[in-house]
């Protein structure tokens, strides 16, 4: 039980000081800040920088969802209908290798091709939402191939071949609905690794095309009240999405035990 305190306020109490410091009006080698005030989140707000890369940080998620679910949908399928376990176990290695690899080496990469007279995209907002997709990805395909096995789904298509149903019929009326619920929850997990996303961001993402991570690391080496109520803007954000993605989670584990 003791370890496991210690565990919960070392994870926990970075975070309390974090909210605490963004009510604080000064802040400088104490424990805790003094005075309390709400100037920092108005000042965060009046900040055009901040609001820019707040807005280029939700452009970004949702693009990069909606790629994630043109991409993720068939080629998990694909990975999960393939003939044999050498193939799966392949392309598995293949799919997981973003994950595998350090995003600063996949973002001097991106440097290295794009910043060419060829492919002059570096610093734009379409490849910002690309290497987002390659960092994403995986997690999505790893969340909607278990749910497939977990549902049996070659079992209900051969079901449904056996009356009739053609690939694409299948894969319309079986296939995407039975997934609706992994899919959203996924995605969910999507748009929170996405939010937070720096390491890439950082590398390649253009002046105007700054996510809001980018920008708040410049927060640091001002007023720490200012620098904690950006964070908070932040955090509260990474937290909206997993709260949406366990309830997701929750509302389909609810629909699947009144389904059987």
């Amino acid at each position: 039980m003791v370890v496991t305190a210690l565990y919960f306020i070392y994870l926990f109490l970075p975070i309390v000081l974090l909210f605490v410091g963004s009510f604080g009006q000064s802040w400088t080698n104490t424990l805790l800040p003094t005075g309390t005030t709400l100037s920092w989140y108005w000042t965060l707000f009046e900040d055009g920088s901040f609001r820019r890369a707040f807005v280029v940080s939700l452009e970004v998620v949702v693009a990069t969802c909606v790629v994630c679910t043109v991409v993720g949908l068939p080629l998990s399928y694909a990975m999960y209908r393939s003939a044999t376990r050498g193939v799966q176990a392949v392309v598995r290695v293949i799919s997981l290798l973003p994950i595998a690899v350090p995003p600063l080496v996949l973002g001097f990469g991106y440097i290295l091709v794009f910043s060419s007279d060829t492919l002059p995209w570096l610093g734009s907002q379409w490849l910002l939402i690309a290497g987002h997709t390659v960092l994403v990805l995986p997690y999505l395909l790893h969340t909607l191939i278990s749910d497939m096995r977990h549902l049996q789904l070659h079992v209900l298509e051969r079901a449904a071949e056996s009356l009739g149903a053609g690939f694409w019929r299948r894969f319309i009326d079986i296939v995407v609905p039975s997934l609706r619920h992994s899919l959203a929850s996924g995605l969910i997990m999507v748009a929170a690794l996405s939010i937070g996303e720096f390491q890439l961001s950082n590398l390649i993402a253009g002046f105007l095309s700054r996510t809001y991570p980018v920008v708040l690391l410049q927060a640091f080496y001002g007023a720490t009240g200012f620098a904690c109520a950006a964070t908070v803007v932040l955090l509260i954000l990474a937290l909206l999405a997993a709260l949406g993605g366990a309830g997701t989670a929750r509302t389909a584990g609810a629909s699947r035990s009144v389904g059987a």
